[in-house]
């Protein structure tokens, strides 16, 4: 374990302590004091004990741990939605994606931390107070080399004077990928149009479903297709093996998602008859030029 290793700590009960490996700290908890230099020497997976004798476990702390672990001063996506977002936008290393509302940097953190130090997320809150908190929140978990952050109201389109037109660093040109979580998103079709590269997704966060009456109306008159809307619910259970049953409260409606591509490009011009051969190329070898149809049903 090395200085400034993020580590979590948690107690019998349950609760969680997200802090950096520093030898000398000592964390003053409910159930005691914990010298971090007993957590150097039990190592990740292992336990130590609080002065009052309570054991600790010491665990690598997870995406969705770091997530939940932010300070807020605004509601974050849950991770039941940044799970399928990740999916759904095809975030991964390497990946270039715009985000705009930043907010406490929850989304920020997940695409950071999924894109690689090879990928870049571009993030724009027009509110400097949360541009601010994101960024506090970014460095503590180590990410902010990953992003490039923007005061910017996206109204005015996703190049402010920071952007350095070419430079992969700033330039979000060609994005892979966009999110908005932004109050009236249809009002800014055309601008994430504009920054997508052709064929890429993007995704949307609502909680109400006037505004996404209101979004679909946009999405009609936009660039953008194959849309999808739905919401995730999350219903645990209790632990128990003799009486096992759901938890009494659950976290059902947090939000709407909607997702839709890039319309790409206009019809490539096909080729004159004569031009195609007698058999395609298939990854099972050649094929008459008139194939059965082996698509299954949709998702």
């Amino acid at each position: 374990m090395k200085q400034g290793d993020l580590i979590l700590l948690v107690s019998p009960k349950g609760k969680r302590y997200l802090r950096r490996f520093d030898p000398e700290m000592v964390l003053h908890t409910q159930e005691g004091m914990i010298r971090f230099a007993e957590v150097g020497r039990a190592g990740s997976g292992g336990a130590v004990a609080t002065h009052l004798g309570h054991v600790f476990r010491i665990l690598r702390p997870s995406t969705y741990d770091l997530i939940k672990g932010v300070k807020r001063s605004t509601q974050i996506m849950y991770p039941k939605e940044i799970g399928y977002v990740i999916l759904k936008l095809g975030i991964g290393p390497g990946v270039r994606v715009v985000e705009s509302g930043s907010g406490s940097g929850g989304l920020t953190l997940a695409l950071a931390w999924h894109v690689g130090d090879t990928g870049r997320v571009y993030t724009f809150e027009k509110r400097p107070e949360f541009y601010a908190l994101a960024g506090e929140n970014l460095a503590a978990v180590g990410l902010g080399h990953r992003v490039s952050r923007h005061t910017q109201d996206i109204a005015e389109g996703f190049y402010p004077e920071s952007v350095v037109r070419g430079d992969p660093l700033t330039d979000p040109t060609d994005a892979d990928a966009l999110f908005l979580d932004v109050r009236t998103p249809w009002d800014y079709l055309d601008q994430a149009a504009a920054v997508m590269r052709p064929g890429a997704p993007i995704g949307f966060l609502l909680p109400t479903t006037n505004q996404i009456t209101e979004l679909l109306w946009g999405l009609e008159k936009s660039p953008f297709e194959d849309i999808e809307v739905l919401e995730i619910l999350v219903r645990r259970y209790k632990p128990v093996p003799e009486r096992l049953r759901p938890e009494d409260r659950m976290v059902a409606h947090t939000g709407f998602l909607v997702f839709a591509r890039h319309g790409g490009r206009g019809v490539c011009p096909p080729l004159p008859p004569a031009d195609f051969p007698d058999s395609l190329d298939t990854p099972w070898g050649t094929a008459p030029r008139e194939m059965e149809d082996i698509s299954g049903p949709s998702d």
